[in-house]
């Protein structure tokens, strides 16, 4: 997938994964503001992607999985983090962001209220 430059303006969860700084917001693909679709980024180290996460999502299993069980484990990290509002996640409310997407997948079945990921790298402004 090229790069696709999203921006907007809605609550962010910034939370730490293995390492990493990850952010994960929600945007809709229709007017019904469901927020089924998850945008999730790394916002530090600076040298890491969105790649990162599906590779870290992969070495959480015995045997690698899918497409479809890494995005369930990143999106499980994602409402954990915002549920869980332990001391080192931060939980923004109506933040201005930018993502470079490089990665969607598409589920095959709604999980966690998202039946998109994207993932890429995340800035917040």
């Amino acid at each position: 997938m090229a790069t696709t430059e999203l921006a907007g303006r809605s609550r962010v969860t910034v939370y730490p994964l293995e390492g990493l700084t990850v952010a994960y917001t929600t945007q809709s693909s229709d007017s019904r503001g469901l927020g089924d679709i998850a945008i999730v980024g790394v916002i530090a180290p600076d040298t890491a992607t969105g790649e990162h996460l599906w590779r870290l999502a992969a070495s959480m299993f015995t045997n690698p999985p899918t497409g479809q069980v890494q995005a369930r484990w990143i999106l499980t990290q994602c409402t954990r983090a915002r549920t869980v509002r332990a001391p080192a996640h931060r939980d923004l409310t109506d933040t201005k962001w930018a993502a470079a997407v490089k990665s969607e997948v598409q589920l095959d079945s709604l999980f966690a209220n998202h039946e998109t990921l994207r993932t890429g790298r995340f800035t917040l402004e």
